[in-house]
């Protein structure tokens, strides 16, 4: 197959690769900023210690110091320390968990060394000067990188900042990994051509993926031909059996030379990082896929930021309930609170509270009004539900009728994230891999309430659930909450 055997779309035509200049224009930007943030930090936290006057510090057999000196050397070593962790590894950046957890993780080990340092070497640096740095540092700098995140995103969202890959499998193998690249655009991963085995080369072959075609530009033999056709970043290797391990090898080696990166797709769906390991054995390169961790420690942590993070929320909220209860109360005749029955770990089931946001009876009325449900699967959900009261739909908008729930935080029945809790006839309906959600506690927010609420289909819910349960961290849990709180802010999904 030559370059001008398949009509290629003009969206797809091979350009001067640009990922490079902006990968390294976008990390010269993030060490800029990071470097300033942490000169801020440090120099902001000497001055509310000391003001004016920046006093010294103190070592045995080592003399005095200025703490303008020490400030110097704690911002270097934390630039230092934020480049030996690869906080800008264009692996972690602009996407994912990875990025906050880094910068936490070696701040955290940096202000450890430097209070192991200082109780060995008996330095006295004053305490409230590091315990005002490294809050101010840590917290500003997840902030930069949240904003540059942002800036990121939305350059992808105009088609900007994207590495093309050419993907090579199986039709159905390279189809699937297209859709979810699709799915994750944030990631900025654009399929522009994909080869197949036992393509025949005279064919002029598409494939639609969300309703884009993409180009078939020859088999697993044609790799090296068809990069020259579409100029792809990246070859994103599926379904590897027809290569061989002899093929990948020279696939390896011809990559090289183009500076071309090399992906291989191991075929497992929603699996995050920290569950992967890669395991050389005998020579090959094993993932290694840990089972998913529902007790121990991490139970005892997620508990325990459950009670703390519900307490506190109900405590800054209780005007709001206040308000709300009232407003309930004197609108439509009923209880305040409505007690719906829903399914908890291992299929208990347990009255979750909320507001109550419809006409007394409601439930009574769902037979006639099965007609109209626009729910996905087993849900029942009506965007113009007749039983939703004037103050309901206000509650409903802004998600207050929730808030309740941390009552059942509190007694142990549901966490602040997890999966969707279910109704008794919707667990009623589940096959064995649905009946996963049930091994955790059902959530007040979680995956499914971050990605489009009651817009997303019955799949996306039971896909997003499952990776949640598969899938769940403390980190994981923080940034759920942080995306929640602007997803209720722009009432995303919400009727």
């Amino acid at each position: 197959m030559g370059p001008d055997a398949q009509p290629v779309p003009p969206d797809v035509k091979p350009e001067a690769s640009s990922r490079h200049r902006w990968q390294a224009a976008y990390i010269r930007r993030l060490a800029i900023s990071d470097s300033a943030i942490i000169a801020v930090a440090v120099f902001l936290a000497q001055w509310f210690r000391f003001g004016a006057d920046s006093g010294g510090v103190s070592a045995d057999g080592l003399g005095n110091y200025s703490y303008t000196a020490v400030s110097l050397v704690l911002i270097a070593m934390w630039i230092a320390v934020l480049s030996i962790f690869r906080t800008r590894s264009i692996r972690v950046i602009g996407s994912g968990p990875e990025e906050y957890r880094r910068i936490f993780v070696s701040t955290v080990r940096l202000f450890g060394l430097i209070a192991i340092c200082s109780l060995l070497l008996q330095i006295d640096i004053a305490r409230l000067y590091l315990a005002f740095a490294f809050p101010l540092g840590i917290v500003a700098l997840l902030v930069n990188r949240w904003f540059w995140r942002r800036v990121i995103a939305r350059r992808r969202a105009r088609g900007e900042f994207r590495t093309s890959v050419l993907v090579v499998g199986n039709r159905q193998g390279v189809v699937n990994l297209a859709e979810n690249f699709e799915r994750g655009s944030a990631d900025g991963f654009r399929v522009v051509g994909v080869c197949t085995p036992g393509h025949n080369s005279d064919a002029n072959e598409v494939i639609t993926v969300r309703g884009r075609s993409i180009p078939v530009l020859g088999d697993e033999h044609d790799v090296t031909r068809a990069l020259d056709v579409v100029g792809a970043d990246t070859v994103a290797v599926t379904a590897t059996e027809h290569l061989g391990l002899d093929g990948m090898r020279k696939l390896a080696w011809d990559l090289e030379s183009k500076r071309v990166d090399l992906v291989v797709s191991p075929g497992i769906l929603d699996v995050a990082g920290p569950r992967l390991s890669m395991r050389p054995v005998a020579g090959l390169p094993l993932i290694h896929v840990e089972r998913p961790r529902y007790h121990s420690a991490q139970k005892f942590a997620k508990t325990s930021f459950d009670i703390v993070f519900a307490t506190t929320i109900l405590i800054l909220i209780s005007p709001v309930l206040l308000a709300a209860a009232v407003a309930v109360k004197l609108t439509s005749p009923g209880p305040i609170l409505y007690r719906s029955e829903r399914m908890g770990l291992y299929g208990e089931p347990f009255p979750m509270l909320k507001f109550r946001s419809m006409v007394q009876n409601a439930d009574k009325q769902v037979d006639s009004l099965m007609q109209d449900n626009e729910g996905a699967g087993v849900l029942f959900k009506m965007r113009d539900d007749p039983r939703v009261t004037t103050v309901g739909r206000f509650l409903r908008r802004y998600s207050i009728d929730e808030l309740p729930q941390f009552l059942n935080v509190l007694r142990r029945e549901m966490s602040v994230v997890g999966p969707r809790p279910p109704l008794r006839r919707e667990v009623e309906m589940y096959d064995g891999t649905v009946s996963r959600r049930l091994l955790v506690k059902p959530g007040i927010t979680g995956l499914w309430q971050v990605s489009g609420r009651s817009d997303l289909s019955w799949e996306d819910t039971v896909r997003l659930d499952l990776s949640y349960v598969d899938n769940w961290s403390m980190m994981g849990d923080v940034l759920i909450v942080a995306k929640t709180l602007r997803a209720v802010a722009a009432s995303d999904g919400a009727y």
